[in-house]
């Protein structure tokens, strides 16, 4: 870490800068794609989210909601994931694969080595509901959904996390969303009977037992209707239309702090490099939207995988190849996204049909796909990794000119990023492509925003302080003055707050 420390202020050179629009979607869209998000990451099927809303909206009805309270109850059960890559290298380090141990939470399936190593998880909690209810807010979500979301970890006894709440000082919604989510998960895992069951011993511990006695005489019909009608929920009509997409691209990124602001990079420079190689219009908007969408299959694969610093094994790799898979299959489930989901889960292709996971050759690679390999590719290398530096532009260069020799890249795609990386750059932006409701408190000082920018990459106060030639203790204080100034409490919503404003 120290030496990618040294690399920090050279490798993230690009800067924030407009996406001329092109990184809008719809509110729903965005609900969509942060439900599946969290879906990959709990290891769950692709479609949990959106069956657990659509029974947490039923759960609300049988105990009497209005239309808007069951609307509530599914946005908060579609969102309940969605802080969870906030916390992921937590369970990574806790339980050695983060997204098959919370599978095996959620489920109800924790072995005897799992339940072992599982310790005290109320700061892990503390940073999903933040990142959460933060989510919630910026996207302009009623405030009893942000509610819900920040507190999706409670329990009726008083048991849950992170404050321990009780009874009737748990949102209404959560009770809701959890006992709808978990009618979905145990039935699929354990079949019908068994999760009545086990939902009828979480009465008076997680949920109110008087609403597990509403649910339990339709939950067999509820299920069978999940089976005969797939068509998703409909939006309310009087939320926001717009979410940007850079809001999608932060939250999947916060997996990996290393990670943080890598797809707002490629798509900068993917737009830039398609204006100098003369693309059209629509396809610099669809690279620069693939761009913030790429790394969504990401969230599939655990964590230890992207930290392993020496060769992964062929069940690594087998993971790792299904990247771009779970990409290309998460817009198709969202109207209006698959084109340009399509697009990026051609991001590893190569000419030479050595890329994955379609294994094309230059006959079925277009322009755009060739550029946005590239510009993915430029900006990995630039940035500094847990296991390397980043490359400085002259050796990032010779890679990608290597690459090109080797039949793998397109010349003129690689002449178009590095000349649109390389180039005369505008100014840093004020951060106008950030989302709505979360304004800045006050401004950072430079050198709190260079701690700032250093601790979200995952850093610690420690290394900060080496790298900065300053104590912990002085670091320890410019944290403090960072979440005081941006109203937060764990380093990923600081991450995520940051980035949403342009602040780094």
């Amino acid at each position: 870490m120290d030496t990618a420390a040294r690399e920090l202020s050279s490798s993230l050179s690009l800067p924030t800068a407009s996406l001329h629009g092109h990184d809008t979607a719809t509110l729903s869209q965005a609900m969509g794609l942060l439900a599946i998000v969290g879906d990959l990451s709990m290891g769950q099927p692709i479609d949990g989210s959106e069956r657990s809303a659509r029974l947490a909206a039923r759960v609300a009805a049988a105990a009497g909601a209005n239309a808007a309270a069951c609307e509530h109850a599914r946005m908060v059960a579609l969102l309940r994931w969605s802080g969870c890559t906030a916390n992921a290298a937590g369970f990574a380090a806790m339980m050695g694969d983060d997204v098959g141990a919370r599978h095996a939470l959620v489920s109800h399936t924790l072995n005897a080595q799992q339940v072992a190593r599982l310790s005290d998880t109320t700061e892990l909690a503390e940073v999903h509901c933040e990142i959460a209810g933060d989510i919630a807010a910026m996207m302009g979500l009623p405030a009893v959904v942000e509610s819900g979301l920040r507190h999706v970890w409670e329990h009726y006894d008083g048991s849950g996390l992170p404050f321990h709440l009780r009874g009737d000082e748990v949102p209404t919604v959560v009770y809701h969303a959890a006992l709808g989510g978990d009618l979905e998960i145990l039935a699929r895992v354990h079949g019908i009977e068994r999760a009545l069951e086990m939902i009828a011993q979480l009465g008076d511990v997680k949920y109110p037992a008087r609403l597990v006695a509403l649910v339990a005489p339709h939950a067999r019909a509820w299920l069978d209707e999940l089976e005969a009608d797939e068509a998703p929920s409909s939006q309310a009509d009087f939320l926001p239309v717009s979410v940007p997409l850079t809001l999608v691209a932060d939250m999947i990124e916060l997996k990996l702090p290393w990670l943080a602001g890598y797809s707002r990079r490629v798509a900068l420079l993917a737009q830039e490099a398609a204006q100098l190689a003369g693309l059209p219009e629509a396809q610099q908007r669809s690279l620069a939207r693939a761009a913030l969408l790429h790394g969504i299959g990401r969230a599939a694969v655990t964590n230890t995988v992207w930290e392993r610093s020496g060769k992964l094994s062929a069940a690594d790799w087998e993971a790792v190849r299904l990247v771009p898979y779970w990409t290309a299959r998460a817009g198709s489930r969202i109207d209006g996204l698959g084109p340009d989901a399509q697009l990026a889960s051609h991001v590893y292709e190569r000419l030479d049909g050595s890329g994955y996971f379609r294994s094309l050759d230059a006959s079925a690679l277009g322009a755009p796909q060739r550029l946005l390999g590239v510009a993915a590719a430029w900006v990995a290398l630039r940035s500094p990794r847990p296991w390397r530096a980043a490359h400085e532009p002259a050796a990032a260069g010779a890679l990608l000119a290597a690459q090109v020799t080797g039949g793998r890249f397109d010349r003129v795609m690689v002449d178009a990023v590095m000349a649109a990386a390389t180039g005369v750059r505008p100014t840093p932006g004020n951060g106008a492509n950030g989302a709505g409701g979360a304004p800045v408190r006050a401004t950072l000082s430079a050198r709190e925003a260079e701690v700032l920018q250093r601790i979200s990459l995952g850093e610690s106060n420690k290394e900060a302080a080496r790298a900065m030639r300053i104590s912990p203790s002085t670091v320890r204080t410019h944290v403090e003055s960072i979440f005081r100034k941006l109203d937060c409490s764990t380093r990923a919503a600081a991450t995520l707050k940051a980035l949403t404003l342009g602040l780094i």
